[in-house]
């Protein structure tokens, strides 16, 4: 173990600038405190993450008696629009429609989306018809624009806030925060070390294997840990209101539908609106008249007779995100939104949600997130066996010192610092948690100094 230990010292400064010791020492200080008292949220993060990687298909099993039925026989038309709602409205007439998700392909169920009182907010009661007989197979609480159902909405919500609300929301916040700083971090680390390479070394032993592994695989899946921290970041409570003011004045938001008549899809309650689907047919024509096609979602509007939304919803490559607006009256488009049309901003943004969501590739996307979960939970679990490996008790000294960040030439701690603070007031809790962990370490190394 001693010629272990031997073996990952730094490799030699001579040709580094005299401030790189000090900086390391720094970074590695940071990288240490982080991997102890910030690695269990990261560790949660990513194995609820692999659970939610696995939902769609789970969803998939778990609700296939109602999102599949049988193919239509040859010969055999879909029944109209039309007809499909008012199965549905007679098997569950309490609430009012909200949306109408046709069946994109044949074996799929077409699926009627009720506002309900009493619901959870962003939820709705998903009726699921068949197609080709008219037959209400069941129906289901959906969650949000993605359409979730309760499995899939049970484990996102683990995965968001642990079921705990707003507050449980800080746990993932300041997992997003410092995943990007811990794998850049490391990444620095590794590329100053004298073991840096982009394969595990399969002949090491003891601490020198675990820390081949550890880094290694942390090369080859950094980028990927960036991704989930940035698109991650963009949902958190106080990191994420920062970003929408970013967005907002760099003219990077969502462009809207223009006059389309008051979408309120995703929300609970009732309206003024006609009960019957009269209009369905009519509105999928114009909108495929418009050169929309499946899958699509029809929105009901708010009042009856204002336009109606018609949402293209497929979120794979190549994604068809257009929208019209389609008055009932006459039957003609009056608005288009075209996702070509969408600034190139607004664009990576909804590529970086779907990816995140793990729907922008369909299944690969899905098996590469589970990769990204798995590489990041055994990271930490190595991370945790080396500092066992090394543990002061055994009699090794740190390869750093409490405090150390003060030998730091002020020429380069001092814009150091003046990028931690804005990044600090942009990620809240990373900067919070940063303040903290400085706080200690000077405590520490003064009473440790004292001794």
């Amino acid at each position: 173990m001693t010629s272990d230990v031997r073996e990952l010292q730094p490799a030699p400064e001579k040709s580094r600038p005299a401030t790189w010791p000090a900086l390391r020492a720094l970074l590695l200080r940071l990288h240490f405190y982080a991997g102890i008292l910030v690695a269990p949220f990261l560790l949660v993060a990513a194995t609820t993450g692999l659970l939610y990687a696995a939902s769609f298909q789970i969803e998939k099993i778990v609700y296939s008696d109602v999102l599949t039925t049988a193919p239509a026989q040859p010969g055999q038309a879909a029944l109209p629009l039309a007809q499909q709602i008012d199965a549905a409205r007679t098997a569950h007439p309490q609430g009012s429609i909200s949306a109408v998700r046709p069946a994109a392909e044949p074996g799929q169920t077409t699926q009627v989306l009720l506002n309900v009182d009493g619901l959870p907010e962003s939820t709705r009661l998903a009726v699921f018809v068949d197609p080709a007989t008219g037959k209400v197979l069941g129906a289901e609480h959906s969650y949000g624009s993605s359409g979730a159902l309760p499995v899939r909405t049970w484990i996102s919500t683990l995965h968001r806030h642990l079921h705990l609300g707003e507050p449980g929301r800080l746990y993932s916040e300041l997992a997003a925060s410092w995943l990007w700083l811990v794998a850049l971090g490391g990444v620095v680390l590794w590329l100053s070390h004298r073991l840096r390479t982009l394969r595990p070394d399969r002949k090491a032993t003891g601490l020198r294997r675990t820390l081949s592994w550890h880094g290694s695989v942390g090369i080859w899946i950094v980028v990927g840990l960036l991704f989930l921290s940035a698109t991650g970041l963009t949902w958190s409570t106080y990191a994420g209101a920062n970003v929408d003011k970013v967005q907002t004045a760099l003219g990077w938001t969502t462009p809207s539908l223009p006059s389309s008549g008051g979408d309120h899809a995703g929300h609970s309650g009732t309206s003024a609106q006609p009960a019957s689907g009269a209009d369905a047919d009519r509105i999928a024509g114009a909108a495929a008249g418009s050169g929309l096609s499946g899958p699509l979602e029809i929105v009901w509007p708010a009042e009856a007779g204002a336009a109606y939304t018609v949402k293209e919803m497929d979120r794979e490559i190549p994604q068809r995100n257009d929208q019209v607006a389609v008055d009932p009256a006459t039957g003609q488009v009056t608005a288009e939104l075209r996702f070509d049309d969408f600034p190139l901003a607004a664009k990576l943004v909804r590529w970086g949600i779907d990816g995140h969501m793990g729907v922008l590739f369909g299944l690969p996307n899905q098996i590469l997130l589970a990769a990204l979960a798995a590489g990041l939970i055994t990271m930490i679990v190595w991370g945790y066996r080396m500092w066992w490996l090394r543990r002061p008790t055994r009699g090794f000294a740190a390869p750093y010192e409490r405090g150390g960040w003060r030998a730091v030439p002020k020429a380069v701690l001092l814009p150091v610092a003046a990028v931690a603070v804005a990044v600090g007031v942009f990620i809240p809790l990373l900067g919070i948690s940063l303040l903290a962990f400085l706080v200690v370490d000077v405590v520490l190394g003064r009473v440790s100094r004292s001794r």
